[in-house]
């Protein structure tokens, strides 16, 4: 069973930076893709950014392009997630799953999910 564990969420002001933290349990982690999804309250789990299994190809939601950059340590089993000029919308419980195979952006294609960590922006 793999699991995952989600670090790294606070409060922060609008316009600074936080950087999450999903650290998995098991060596298969390696062969995984990652995405990382986020839930507002009364919201749906939507798509932020993937990533390949190599650490590659990374892509994001438009609503994050150009501010948040995915990246994948397979040597220490962690992948992250870079939030710079973070907004109040940014308000969030951030997940970090995982796939055996490419990278997806829908939620229902992957395996293994964190907890989450909250992420709160203030204005």
């Amino acid at each position: 069973q793999v699991q995952l564990v989600e670090s790294g969420g606070g409060l922060v002001q609008a316009g600074g930076s936080l950087r999450l933290s999903c650290s998995a349990s098991h060596v298969t982690f390696r062969n995984a893709a990652v995405g990382w999804f986020r839930q507002a309250p009364g919201k749906e789990r939507e798509f932020v950014a993937n990533i390949n299994y190599r650490g590659g190809s990374p892509y994001y939601a438009d609503s994050v392009k150009g501010r948040f950059t995915i990246s994948k340590d397979n040597a220490k089993n962690t992948a992250y997630l870079q939030m710079n000029s973070l907004k109040p919308e940014d308000t969030a419980t951030y997940y970090c799953a995982t796939r055996i195979g490419g990278p997806s952006r829908t939620k229902d294609n992957y395996d293994y999910w964190g907890q989450g960590t909250q992420v709160t922006v203030s204005s």
